[in-house]
């Protein structure tokens, strides 16, 4: 990836696509190459142009955008997916999170939070990041932790706990880092580091994991 990242808008209401464009073209350091209102029009758009990022809206007028996003993420492993819905509900979350997308933004979302996304899946393509993500999760594991049998142990250290922790508020990788005050390079290797320790390969997964092992508190009350 070049010092721009490259990005292709498909969205099939014109205006939210026009606005979207306009927010991506004014990024610093985000170069809009492409973009179009129908999910059939996608993959060529995307072989042609090769965006490091797509951003695609859930409601396509022709097709499942999570079923794009799943077909996309299935050829290309290191392409950041952002999905934009005006569904905020958890079973939306869920569905986007086990599609393999970086990121779930709401359309109502603000301008910073579609650009941080943007920016997270660069970056970041394989790490799940969704404002909220932490209280769905909580939500979802509370029955299931309660039911499992003794966890095993494993061992994080404070360093990793503390990822951990900022994982489960739903941060982004770049916004991890400003916020241990690190090198980006240096927080993807805390996360893979944990993902590992817990046999996660997502974020999803290791925050599961870490709630069934009592490292997190499934009633955590974790911020968006």
């Amino acid at each position: 990836m070049g010092n721009s990242i490259r990005v292709v808008v498909v969205d099939g209401h014109t205006l939210t696509r026009y606005g979207l464009a306009r927010l991506v073209g004014a990024g610093a350091g985000i170069t809009l190459v492409g973009e179009c209102g129908l999910g059939a029009d996608a993959p060529a758009l995307i072989a042609s142009t090769r965006p490091d990022v797509v951003v695609l809206d859930i409601a396509l007028p022709d097709v499942d955008g999570l079923r794009l996003a799943r077909d996309l993420r299935d050829r290309y492993d290191d392409l950041g997916i952002v999905v934009l819905t005006a569904q905020s509900d958890d079973d939306v979350l869920f569905r986007a999170l086990e599609t393999g997308v970086s990121a779930f933004v709401g359309k109502t979302a603000p301008n910073t939070e579609v650009l941080g996304a943007i920016r997270h899946a660069a970056v970041a393509a394989a790490s799940f990041t969704a404002t909220g993500l932490g209280p769905a999760l909580a939500r979802r594991g509370t029955q299931s932790v309660s039911l499992a049998a003794e966890p095993p142990s494993v061992a994080l250290s404070p360093r990793e706990l503390e990822v951990l922790s900022l994982l489960a508020t739903g941060l982004s990788v770049p916004a991890l880092a400003a916020t241990l005050f690190v090198s980006l390079s240096t927080a993807k290797t805390y996360v893979s580091r944990v993902y590992e320790k817990l046999g996660a390969t997502n974020r999803a997964s290791a925050i599961m994991t870490a709630m069934r092992l009592r490292l997190l508190e499934p009633g955590l009350d974790v911020p968006a």
